[in-house]
């Protein structure tokens, strides 16, 4: 019965999101034409930089292409975590659900898993588009492969993102992680040049970095159809990072919430 409730919970959640989001169909199209520009830049700057580029093997446009468009979703789905507190607190409705019967951790993942269910389709089309538009030629993808790294990528993201929503409740500072976030991931995850082209002290900061093996593993099965074998080393190190990370990231949560109740800062911001 309880998992039954979550599940209505989180229907309801979805269908509230839908609803909205057609509400808005301008916002739709917008969307989607900055989608549309966003590809094209990737191409162009991959044309400017010549077909000689070829990191880690691949041509640069398809490897731009999947970097910015995962990392977009990683960086997006944080944020959807900060941004679902800091409206709660705004509108002074955090304090209320913090007190229902569904505890806290639990609301901040159902409220923001419809942000991800979006993210995440507008990052297959970003990619689908992406190859089709300037007629990537793949062979034999491995898109299950792509699928198991990108649900596991989620679940790192979401531990990163219930981390910001608790520097939220805390400190009303909750930006500065997907600030963070994004700063370093430009420069040591390899979304834009390889890893390898970084000083050697700084590709050591890079190898802690959960995103790098994302990254890698989708290239990989999307673009050399590598087997889950191939694919083994990164799914094993993204998946370690979302082990440790989620519950680390939901015990710190709820002392956030416990510590705010006592000062009496929980609706703050």
């Amino acid at each position: 019965m309880k998992h039954l409730s979550l599940l209505e919970k989180l229907a309801a959640i979805l269908l509230r999101d839908l609803l909205t989001a057609m509400r808005y169909r301008a916002a739709f199209w917008i969307l989607a034409l900055t989608m549309i520009l966003e590809i094209a830049g990737d191409y162009y700057l991959a044309r400017a930089v010549g077909s000689g580029f070829q990191p880690e093997g691949f041509d640069y446009y398809p490897f731009l292409l999947i970097g910015t468009s995962a990392y977009t979703v990683f960086l997006a789905g944080i944020n959807s975590f900060v941004s679902t507190i800091r409206n709660a607190q705004v509108t002074g409705t955090l304090e209320v659900l913090m007190t229902t019967s569904t505890s806290g951790p639990t609301i901040v993942l159902l409220s923001a898993v419809s942000a991800f269910v979006g993210i995440t389709v507008h990052m297959a089309l970003y990619l689908a588009v992406g190859l089709a538009l300037f007629r990537v030629k793949l062979q034999s993808p491995n898109l299950l492969g792509c699928a198991v790294i990108i649900l596991i990528s989620v679940t790192v993201a979401i531990a990163i993102g219930i981390l910001g929503a608790a520097l939220q409740v805390l400190t009303q500072k909750g930006g500065a992680i997907v600030w963070l976030s994004g700063a370093v991931g430009w420069l040591f995850t390899g979304i834009m040049f390889p890893v390898t082209a970084l000083p050697k002290p700084l590709q050591a900061i890079a190898v802690l970095i959960p995103v790098k093996y994302s990254l890698d593993g989708l290239r990989l099965a999307l673009l050399r159809g590598a087997s889950f074998p191939e694919l083994a080393p990164s799914l094993g190190v993204v998946t370690a990072f979302g082990v440790v990370l989620l519950p680390l990231s939901l015990i710190f949560f709820s002392y956030a919430v416990r510590r705010a109740r006592l000062q009496g800062t929980l609706s703050f911001y």
